[in-house]
C-alpha cells in the first residue's frame, strides 16, 4: 500500500528489453535505502526492485504492466515519481493507494492560475470521478476539482509542481490513473446489484 505522497523524483538511466519484459534502471536519492524485493511505486505503478548498484536500481515491467500504464513510453532521461510503501502505524497523509494502475489518461490542458496550476485529463475507462474525491495521477494523491464523464481536473500547488513530474506535463502527456479504492468497490457492488 502507498499514500500517493511522492518522496522524490527518479531518473531513468537505462532501458533493456528482455523478451516481452522491459528492465528499467532508475537513479534516485533513495536508492541507498532500498533493498532487493522491495516494492516501489513508479508513477503510481508498483514495481519490485530486482537489482541495486551504487545510486541506481533495476525494476522489471511485464507486458501486462506495459499495456496498462505509461511505462512503455518512458525514455532514458525520463523523470519518474517515486514512493516507497507506507509504514504500518505511520500517518496516512494522502489516501490509500494500491499501486495498481487502472488506466491511462491524456492531459488535455494546463492552466497557469498565477500561483497554482490546473490540469485537465481525459480518459476512456468505465469509472467515474467525484468532485472533491481522491484520484491518483502518476502516483500523486490529488483532489478532483471538476468531474465529468471521462474527464476531470486537479489543481497543483507550487511544491507539488516542483517536486513531482507534473512540471513536465503538457497537452498530450500520457499519465497513469488509479481511482479511489472505496469508489471502485462501491461501483462494483452497484453493478452487481443491477445484474
Amino acid at each position: 500500500m502507498f499514500t500517493g505522497i511522492i518522496e522524490t523524483l527518479g531518473r531513468v538511466v537505462a532501458i533493456e528489453k528482455d523478451q516481452s519484459n522491459v528492465h528499467f534502471t532508475v537513479e534516485s536519492t533513495i536508492t541507498h535505502e532500498l533493498k532487493i524485493d522491495q516494492s516501489v511505486a513508479h508513477n503510481g505503478c508498483c514495481l519490485t526492485v530486482v537489482k541495486i548498484e551504487g545510486d541506481t536500481y533495476v525494476v522489471t515491467a511485464i507486458q501486462e504492466t506495459l499495456d496498462k500504464t505509461n511505462l512503455g513510453e518512458w525514455e532514458v532521461g525520463a523523470k519518474v515519481n517515486l514512493e516507497r510503501c507506507m509504514l504500518l502505524g505511520a500517518r496516512l497523509d494522502g489516501h490509500m493507494v494500491q499501486g495498481h494502475v487502472d488506466t491511462t489518461a491524456t492531459c488535455i490542458s494546463v492552466e497557469d492560475l498565477d500561483g497554482s496550476w490546473k490540469y485537465t485529463f481525459r480518459y476512456d475507462f468505465d469509472q467515474p470521478t467525484v468532485a472533491k474525491g481522491s484520484i491518483t495521477v502518476n502516483g500523486v494523491s490529488l483532489t478532483v476539482v471538476d468531474s465529468e464523464k471521462g474527464l476531470f481536473s486537479v489543481c497543483i500547488i507550487p511544491y507539488t509542481h516542483e517536486h513531482t513530474n507534473f512540471h513536465t506535463f503538457q497537452p498530450g502527456t500520457k499519465v497513469n490513473l488509479e481511482f479511489d479504492i472505496i469508489g471502485k468497490y462501491v461501483a462494483r457492488l452497484m453493478e452487481m446489484q443491477k445484474a
